[in-house]
């Protein structure tokens, strides 16, 4: 039987991440699918926390780049993301998981206050817990939201999920010849300004020695085969090296 390199890990994806083709809101087909890699994960026995985006429903700072007050649009922001939790935690509670959705801003009636405590408590218990609501403040994006609650959780590593197969030098949709890194280390990631995660959560991942682990979440398995410690994405920690 396989076992996973990790025993608790935090999963972070884009809102994006579930619109789909369409770009916008949530496909329910993209959204099983989603779900369907994370079950495969749970499966090999991991302590698993969850955060996700909101940019399929309300970007906070594009809005704030075309006049709104920023204050309030990262509020709302924060509440596209309780709504991308909601739908997640019902997809996965459909295929039999035990989910808990905590919002770091108090919403009683939909998700439960964000009490780190409580939080290990649940997935000591083997039960999946997302994180929603980025900080509860303004000015912080989900990644450092998600490198947060990766860091308060004691969480193994952290689990970049994205549309290409990691980090590359460029874009490699807009360039044939960008190169896949394998293995980075946070300075050189800063430096290069490679677009991982914000500065933010760059740096609280460097302070707290918190691997990042980069892969392609659009190829079927992806997920189960990382956690069980095949070469694929890219490492980010202290040195080139894993």
């Amino acid at each position: 039987m396989l076992k996973a390199k990790y025993q608790r890990v935090l999963l972070k994806f884009s809102g994006e991440a579930l619109a789909g083709a369409k770009g916008f809101g949530i496909d329910p087909a993209v959204l099983d699918d989603v779900c369907t890699e994370i079950q495969s994960a749970k499966d090999l026995g991991i302590e698993l926390g969850i955060v996700i985006g909101g940019g399929n429903i309300f970007r906070g700072l594009a809005a704030s780049e075309r006049g709104m007050d920023r204050v309030k649009a990262d509020y709302m922001g924060m509440l596209a993301t309780v709504i991308n939790a909601l739908a997640v935690q019902d997809a996965l509670e459909s295929k039999g998981m035990k989910v808990t959705v905590m919002s770091a801003i108090q919403m009683i009636d939909v998700a439960e206050p964000m009490i780190i405590r409580k939080a290990e408590e649940y997935l000591e218990n083997g039960q999946i817990v997302i994180f929603s609501a980025g900080t509860g403040r303004p000015f912080f994006s989900t990644d450092t939201g998600a490198a947060l609650r990766a860091v308060e959780i004691h969480a193994d590593a952290i689990i970049k999920a994205t549309k290409v197969d990691g980090v590359y030098d460029k874009d490699p949709v807009k360039h044939s010849d960008a190169i896949l890194f394998k293995t980075l280390n946070y300075q050189t990631v800063v430096e290069n300004q490679l677009k991982v995660m914000d500065l933010t959560a760059i740096t609280l991942c460097q302070d707290n020695k918190l691997p990042i682990l980069v892969y392609n979440m659009n190829v079927k398995g992806n997920l189960r085969r990382l956690l069980t410690g095949e070469d694929i994405g890219t490492l980010i920690s202290r040195g080139d090296h894993a």
